[in-house]
């Protein structure tokens, strides 16, 4: 499913104003390799995306994303980032912004497969030899496969007090 109910509902309310949402990442790791989806709408590769639902768990959120776009069952293992997306403008001139947890999640089982028509690949990639992806993306799969135990906050300026 592309864009959830929800959000078309909000759509006939507010046109393609600014509008304001939850998403999450979903980093999925499978010994060395990374689960990468290839997008169907302008053929970037990326970790798996996805909208949280109205009163869905971040994390059931990850998973149910994972399950639907690549046939994967997978199981977040932890809050890697927590981030703001930059403004997007999509081709029908909808403006949205996202709250981004990424989540870093180990792979369970299945053969990875474009689920759902959102992607038109899905891959496992060696974590040492990823496809051309932005920068933004990159951070996030770092950030998921970095050793650190908790989440990496991302701050725009100087936190009160010069710290």
């Amino acid at each position: 499913m592309a864009t959830p109910d929800f959000i078309l509902a909000l759509r006939k309310k507010i046109g393609s104003d600014p509008l304001w949402l939850s998403g999450v990442t979903a980093v999925v790791i499978r010994d060395d390799e990374v689960l990468l989806a290839k997008r169907s709408d302008n053929g970037t590769w990326t970790a798996v995306t996805g909208i949280i639902d109205p009163g869905e768990q971040p994390a059931d959120a990850a998973a149910r994303e994972v399950l639907e776009e690549t046939g994967i069952v997978a199981v977040p293992e932890r809050l890697a980032m927590v981030h703001v997306t930059d403004p997007v403008v999509y081709d029908n001139g909808d403006q949205t912004q996202y709250l981004d947890l990424v989540f870093r999640c180990a792979w369970h089982s299945g053969v990875p497969h474009p689920a759902d028509g959102e992607n038109i690949a899905i891959e496992w990639f060696p974590l040492d030899d990823l496809p051309a992806m932005s920068d933004d993306m990159c951070r996030r799969i770092a950030a998921a496969v970095s050793g650190e135990p908790a989440a990496q906050y991302v701050f725009s300026q100087s936190l009160p007090g010069g710290a």
